[in-house]
């Protein structure tokens, strides 16, 4: 369980206003934090998994990514935490439109909807697609929802090369070279 902290009141004030701006915020490092995000997506205090969402969806709007680095801000102070992967996992999506105008919105596992396209691009890591969420924060698209977006794909050429690769908001986001599908 986690206490209630002074951190945690300022987030709670905080959040009342709508999203935080954690990009304006520098406050002084005050070490680190027993916190983890798991490669699955779950968030961790003390090794024990926290299974209030609203309390996860709380944590997240105060996460930050500097340097490399992941952190839970508030406007008086930085705690450094771990994240295995990426912080966050896309466990959904909709399609709406056709071509290139068509539009594919994702959900997050912290309730976050973000739609593909120039600022919030599709990138493929050692096989695993990543999607842009916020300030530099990822979401790991998971593999049920990778299953669907594959089965809405095409081909077109991209740099000269032909590759199989996603539309959504006029770019097209490619994923594999189209020689390589079997």
């Amino acid at each position: 369980m986690v206490e209630n902290t002074p951190m945690l009141e300022a987030v709670q004030r905080e959040s009342r206003k709508g999203p935080p701006p954690v990009h304006l915020w520098n406050p002084p490092y005050c070490g680190e934090m027993d916190m983890r995000i798991a490669r699955d997506g779950t968030w961790f205090h003390e090794g024990t998994p926290i299974g209030r969402a609203p309390l996860v969806r709380l944590f997240a709007s105060i996460l930050k990514l500097e340097e490399g680095r992941f952190y839970l801000v508030t406007p008086v102070e930085k705690l450094g935490i771990t994240v295995e992967d990426a912080p966050f996992i896309a466990v959904d999506f909709t399609a709406s439109g056709e071509g290139p105008a068509q539009t594919i919105t994702f959900t997050t596992n912290v309730e976050d909807q973000v739609a593909l396209g120039p600022d919030h691009p599709l990138r493929m890591q050692d096989g695993a697609p990543y999607l842009m969420v916020r300030r530099g924060l990822e979401a790991r698209v998971d593999r049920k929802s990778f299953y669907r977006l594959m089965e809405i794909g095409a081909v077109e050429t991209a740099n000269g090369e032909e590759w199989f690769g996603i539309q959504s908001q006029g770019t097209f986001f490619p994923v594999i070279r189209a020689a390589e599908l079997t």
